[in-house]
């Protein structure tokens, strides 16, 4: 096998690996010996959840985070120059996406490195999946302003972009400070426009809901505290 850089996503949270990863992930899984983490204890343990008989301790763990120097970033593909691959491990979901992994591949693909994305799970495309949006004209924009006066021009400027460029609109939001999110959308944007919350995406609390924003002011709301989610925003 051609030495390579393998994205290998991880579950959204505590859920069968069965249920959300393919077969095949398992066989590169094993057949790698080196990896790129954003935590070394979690991956660990993803590790042996894949396979229980992996022997963690014969593996090599290079760490990965938004304290990572570019010089650092570069040492880490030390071991495919050396004929050996690579797999990249996220915390959750899909690695590059929304993670500092996409460092480390901008100079793969820099490198003439061949980068191999495995299937898994991505909480952005699933809640585009289920929101009932636009699927073929949307951004994904992180974290809004913690700031209130900054956030409420941050929700005002994407909500003009789903009116005037028809483009869903997609962020996410710390887990505790997510309710205080609905009520910036709610107290901010237009009572016909429209917004998806999901939380818990592939969990067994799985909550996935689309309304106006008229009619989530109506609405109990789910208590979305310290619960992974993501917002959508479109008309």
């Amino acid at each position: 096998m051609q030495p390579s850089l393998f994205l290998i996503p991880v579950p959204l949270g505590k859920t069968e690996l069965s249920k959300v990863l393919p077969p095949y992930n398992k066989e590169v899984i094993l057949s790698i010996r080196h990896f790129i983490v954003e935590n070394v204890r979690t991956a660990r343990r993803f590790l042996k959840q894949t396979e229980p008989a992996i022997n963690i301790d014969e593996l090599a763990f290079f760490l990965l985070n938004k304290h990572t120097s570019p010089e650092g970033v570069s040492e880490l593909l030390k071991p495919i120059e050396n004929g050996y691959s690579i797999g990249i491990i996220s915390e959750a979901g899909c690695p590059a996406i929304a993670d500092p992994g996409a460092d480390v591949v901008a100079i793969a693909q820099h490198k003439n490195i061949k980068v191999v994305p495995l299937v898994g799970p991505s909480s952005i495309l699933l809640a585009l999946m289920a929101s009932g949006f636009n699927g073929q004209n949307f951004a994904f924009h992180g974290y809004l302003p913690i700031d209130g006066a900054s956030r409420t021009k941050a929700l005002k400027t994407l909500e003009g972009r789903i009116y005037s460029e028809n483009q869903t609109q997609l962020f996410i939001e710390t887990p505790y400070r997510n309710m205080q999110m609905v009520d910036d959308i709610l107290k901010n944007c237009k009572p016909s426009s429209k917004l998806c919350i999901a939380a818990d995406i592939t969990l067994k609390s799985e909550f996935i809901q689309t309304l106006t924003v008229a009619e989530w002011r109506k609405k109990q709301r789910p208590n979305l505290s310290k619960r992974p989610c993501l917002f959508a925003l479109y008309k």
